[in-house]
């Protein structure tokens, strides 16, 4: 079903309700059982729309995710609500009270600015999409705030408007789409449309960016939530908050922020009692040595970005370990090394090493010895392929 109006009359609203809960594997018996009262395309489409609400769940959460409608590229592709929430808050403390969400998909980020008080225009050109961000501004008792328009961004007027936010779409017929000027719409359209709003803009971008990519006078923000990079956001015209150059990743929950200052590549040195593995938004906004100086530490290998250090010192920027041993890469040495202490849990992580975690794991630990754990790094010191074995510290 290619339209969402029978899910929202009063029958399809009752079927949702009825769908709310079904496990897939029972799917095919609850469908021919309501298929005796219900039109066959309504039944398979409010199935259809429960399974994309119960994926929903991780990004918006239960209680959002049961009432709104989604596509299945709405799900995948729409922003998180916690990062949402944070860039409405970001608009917010910049006096923002009103924004064009240009390229609004189902409405994730409509929603979360709609809550911090922000009036929204709300524009997507496919019939679908901008039918479920008028049903999910209304679902969530949001309608009043947001105004959704079925049209090429392209074509819309921003200038009565405090603020844009446009998020292109990344994703094409093969899949991920890796160059900015392939975005739909391209970045440099965005940026122009950046350009001539009065108060600030942010432009959603793919993580992996390259830093030239980034115009002179954006500020660049890399996106963590849990510990997995999000997005990167390009930010204009923010005052004071976002200066032209500037560069920050922010860690949620939270938020903290870490800010560049420009400081040159960590020195390398031989591994210390404590290994850092900063995280992912910290190194994709290339702030490892920010990270470093802070722990008083320098790098294992001048192209790896794990931080060591002779102390422990708390950061929330990088998750510690204790560094037990240190080794030359060896598989057959790592397996009798498990087994002489016992080990039954192992955790693989590598950076700058072409061994495959799971395969070495299946190799060197295909049964548990015990009940102790190791995490194993797979890296390079000075160089050479080693091993670093340790554990978090807790």
């Amino acid at each position: 079903m290619n339209d969402l109006a029978p899910l929202l009359t009063p029958e399809g609203r009752a079927l949702l309700d009825e769908v709310r809960d079904t496990d897939p594997a029972h799917e095919l018996a609850v469908a021919t059982r309501l298929r005796r009262e219900h039109p066959a395309d309504l039944v398979s489409a409010a199935l259809g729309q429960a399974r994309l609400r119960q994926r929903a769940a991780a990004k918006f959460g239960a209680q959002d995710a049961g009432r709104m409608f989604f596509t299945p590229n709405g799900v995948e592709q729409s922003t998180r609500a916690s990062v949402a929430a944070y860039r409405a808050r970001r608009f917010r403390e910049l006096g923002v009270t009103s924004v064009a969400d240009l390229c609004c998909g189902i409405g994730g980020d409509a929603i979360a600015l709609a809550r911090a008080g922000i009036r929204v225009l709300a524009v997507d050109r496919d019939p679908l999409t901008a039918a479920a961000a008028r049903a999910n501004a209304e679902a969530l008792g949001l309608a009043d705030l947001i105004e959704v328009r079925r049209t090429d961004v392209t074509e819309v007027d921003t200038s009565g408007w405090d603020a844009v936010f446009v998020d292109p779409a990344r994703r094409g017929g093969r899949g991920r789409i890796f160059d900015p000027e392939a975005y739909s719409p391209p970045l440099s359209w965005a940026v122009g449309a950046a350009r001539t709003v009065s108060r600030a803009a942010a432009l959603k971008v793919a993580p992996g960016i390259p830093h030239e990519a980034v115009p002179d006078d954006a500020e660049a923000e890399w996106i963590s939530d849990g510990g997995d990079v999000k997005e990167a956001v390009l930010w204009f015209g923010a005052g004071r908050d976002a200066a032209p150059g500037a560069v920050r990743a922010t860690l949620l929950p939270g938020p903290r922020t870490l800010h560049s200052r420009g400081l040159p590549d960590p020195a390398v040195r031989p591994p210390g009692r404590y290994l850092y593995e900063p995280d992912g938004a910290v190194i994709r906004a290339h702030l490892v040595a920010e990270v470093a100086e802070q722990l008083d530490g320098g790098l294992i290998d001048a192209t790896i970005a794990y931080v060591t250090a002779d102390e422990h010192r708390p950061t929330p920027y990088a998750t510690a370990y204790e560094i037990t041993d240190r080794l030359p890469f060896n598989a057959k040495k790592l397996k009798a090394l498990l087994r002489e202490r016992q080990v039954g849990t192992l955790t693989v992580k590598k950076r700058g090493s072409a061994v495959e975690p799971e395969e070495l794991r299946r190799k060197v630990l295909p049964k548990p010895h015990g009940s102790a754990s190791v995490t194993v790094f797979l890296t390079r010191v000075d160089g050479a392929p080693a091993m670093l074995l340790g554990h978090p510290v807790r």
